[in-house]
């Protein structure tokens, strides 16, 4: 049983940022996501957003035991060549805490910040189909041609590659066949945030039927790949369905129970941003960090 926690870009790092990090460590989580996005939802839409590749090279730079990483990267807005370029730096600069989240994208402000239209639910699909495996090939090869529908390298070279061996571990987000397909085969971890269409009509109950069905169709994708799917660490971040389990350390400790009893290896919290969906007591956010897991064993 793992506990993490996500802090949202959104503090220059010398008016606070630096310390959200370091607060999370001394917290003891077991790793501090970030978003990897260009800008988010309103309300953040009109604030302060940074880069979720530099702000993870500060924090690596200031932490040194806990894991880092994104929930998640997507093709809207990166290529697999530069983006191996920059994983492969940021992984040897936090000496190999890093995890890689990566998703379809979806179809926020990020779809659209290029000029491009938007893409349609297949063609993020279709996207996503190249983007994985070939930034797999990058990040295990010292030098990679490809020319695919999507992306192209020319000898594109990553030496020394990862500190991590044989990469840094991927953590696939993904609720779809397809997505379910590349988590199985490339994925060292699953996210899901649950099923969208409950996070306002939905009951806790449905919540959590919901999430059974997706554990059963990650199995039936991993049995299909011919592997072992207790290989994949089970990732749930929340904040997006039903369930409230920041309203109170009880409600935290329920909540976690019967999602670890389910199947998921980590449950990821959202560090509180008051006036936002993320509103929550810090209190109640710091004593599940020091005081939950123990409860659980």
């Amino acid at each position: 049983m793992r506990l993490s926690t996500v802090i949202l870009p959104t503090t220059r790092w010398h008016d606070g940022g630096r310390e959200a990090w370091l607060g999370a460590e001394r917290l003891g989580f077991h790793a501090a996501y970030t978003y990897d996005h260009l800008s988010w939802r309103v309300p953040f839409r009109d604030g302060p957003w940074f880069g979720a590749i530099p702000t993870l090279t500060a924090a690596a730079a200031a932490t040194g035991r806990m894991r880092l990483g994104t929930l998640v990267t997507s093709p809207n807005f990166r290529h697999p060549v530069t983006l191996a370029k920059e994983l492969i730096s940021l992984d040897d600069i936090s000496g190999g805490r890093i995890t890689l989240g990566v998703g379809a994208g979806g179809n926020g402000f990020d779809a659209t910040a290029l000029g491009q239209e938007a893409w349609t639910p297949r063609e993020r699909a279709d996207r996503f189909a190249e983007f994985v495996p070939l930034l797999d090939r990058l990040l295990t090869e010292e030098s990679v041609t490809h020319r695919g529908a999507f992306y192209s390298a020319d000898e594109a070279r990553n030496v020394p590659g990862c500190v991590q061996r044989p990469r840094l571990p991927f953590a696939v987000a993904a609720t779809g066949p397809r997505g379910m397909r590349l988590a199985a085969r490339h994925g060292q971890a699953w996210v899901t945030t649950g099923d969208p269409k409950l996070y306002e009509t939905g009951t806790p109950e449905e919540s959590y039927e919901a999430l059974r069905g997706q554990l059963e169709k990650l199995d039936k994708a991993c049995a299909e790949a011919g592997r072992d799917s207790g290989e994949l660490d089970r990732v749930l971040l929340t904040g997006f369905t039903p369930d409230r389990p920041l309203e109170s350390f009880d409600a935290f400790v329920d909540f976690a129970g019967r999602h670890f009893a389910l199947g998921f290896t980590e449950i990821v919290i959202h560090r509180p941003i008051a006036d936002t969906m993320f509103a929550a007591d810090p209190a109640v956010w710091e004593r599940i960090a020091t005081e939950a897991l123990a409860q659980l064993r």
